[in-house]
C-alpha cells in the first residue's frame, strides 16, 4: 500500500506521515517514507513553478510505485497540488490519498501552493485543526478501517 499524505505546507502531512510510520513499525510493518522536502533537497529541485512541482511529484510517484512493486509499504508526504496527477497515480497504483488540512495559522502560509486542488473523491479527509497528532492519526486509522471493511 502507498499512503499519500497531501495538503498545504504546515498542515501536518509530514508529522502525520511520521506518526503513521511509527504505527506501522509497531504493527510489525516495515515502511519507507518519501518526503517532498527531503526529495527536493536530495535532487536539488528548488523550482516551485508548476513544471518544477510536477517533476518532484512524478519523481516521488515513480519511487513509491517501484517500492510498492517490490512488496513494500510506502508513506509519502508531499504537497502534490495537482489533482489530475494524484488521480492518474491512484489509477495505476494501490494508493490511499489522505488530505490533511487545517484552518489554523501555523507560519508556513507563505509556502502555500496557490493552485492547490483538494481531492474530490476516493480520499481520507483529515482536519488537523485543534487536534493532537495522536487524534489526527486516530482519524486516519479509523477511516482506513472503514475503507477495508467496504472492500
Amino acid at each position: 500500500m502507498i499512503y499519500w499524505f497531501t495538503g498545504q505546507p504546515g498542515h501536518g502531512k509530514t508529522t502525520l506521515a511520521k506518526a503513521m510510520l511509527a504505527h506501522l513499525k509497531a504493527s510489525g510493518v516495515e515502511a519507507f517514507h518519501i518526503d517532498g522536502d527531503d526529495l527536493r533537497s536530495l535532487t536539488t529541485n528548488e523550482d516551485y513553478s508548476r513544471e518544477g512541482r510536477e517533476e518532484n511529484i512524478r519523481r516521488a510517484q515513480a519511487i513509491a510505485h517501484y517500492l510498492q512493486a517490490k512488496g513494500h509499504t510506502v508513506v509519502v508526504s508531499l504537497v502534490a497540488p495537482y489533482r489530475d496527477l494524484r488521480e492518474e497515480f491512484k489509477a495505476v497504483a494501490e494508493v490511499t490519498e489522505i488530505y490533511v488540512h487545517t484552518s489554523q495559522t501555523r507560519g508556513r502560509e507563505a509556502k502555500h501552493a496557490e493552485d492547490y486542488q483538494p481531492p474530490l473523491s476516493n480520499f481520507i479527509d483529515v482536519d488537523t485543526t485543534n487536534k493532537t497528532v495522536e487524534e489526527s492519526l486516530d482519524d486516519v486509522l479509523s477511516s482506513l478501517s472503514l475503507l477495508s471493511e467496504r472492500r
